[in-house]
């Protein structure tokens, strides 16, 4: 997975609360290969007919170049369901700026590469109302913590952790081998002053 500190591109406004990774990616999609790609899946009963066919005023429709969405609080709650991510990547969304997300969803957001970058309730209506039913240029920018949009700029909020994570590419293994060095030198330290706690390897060991 490639890293990023920058993120230019065009933002969208989703004015609705309590969009769950349920609505994200309904669950009789997710037997699809993911080689295939989830980016049609993504909000399918909201952005669709019960034909098929693609609903003009839904936003992403009206604006299906955007890779940034502005939302409401509570983005991503409901199950764990990792294929929620997916499908948000493979439609072209690089972030999601909201008040609020769902624990889960933000974890696994970052281990894909997407940004959940959680602002004021205040800031995210303040964008939305500047969004209205159109797109605007934004830039995000990971290590100052920032969005530019719309001439307004924010701040948002992110774990210095999960940042590192984003800008180096790294999921939850890349993280902990990156510390090896430090793991390596704990169980040496640990083992000399705890030499009881370090299991017997049994007859034969070497």
């Amino acid at each position: 997975m490639s890293g990023w500190r920058r993120h230019r591109g065009r933002a969208v406004g989703l004015p609705l609360e309590g969009i769950d990774t349920d609505q994200l990616i309904p669950a009789r999609f997710m037997s699809a290969p993911r080689a295939d790609g989830y980016g049609r899946f993504l909000l399918h009963d909201l952005r669709v007919d019960p034909n098929g066919t693609p609903l003009p005023d839904f936003p992403l429709n009206r604006q299906p170049d955007a890779s940034v969405l502005v939302v409401r609080r509570n983005f991503g709650g409901g199950s764990s369901r990792e294929a929620a991510v997916y499908a948000l990547q493979d439609f072209g969304i690089r972030a999601v700026i909201g008040s609020s997300f769902g624990d889960i969803f933000a974890g696994n957001a970052i281990n894909n590469g997407l940004l959940p970058a959680q602002v004021s309730d205040a800031a995210a209506t303040a964008l939305l109302d500047a969004l209205g039913d159109g797109t605007a240029d934004v830039a995000i920018d990971l290590e100052n913590g920032t969005i530019v949009l719309a001439g307004m700029t924010v701040t948002f909020t992110l774990d210095p952790v999960r940042r590192t994570k984003l800008i180096n590419g790294w999921d939850d293994i890349d993280l902990t081998a990156s510390l090896a060095e430090e793991i390596r030198a704990f169980r040496g330290r640990d083992a000399t002053a705890r030499p009881w706690a370090v299991p017997d390897a049994g007859p034969g060991a070497t």
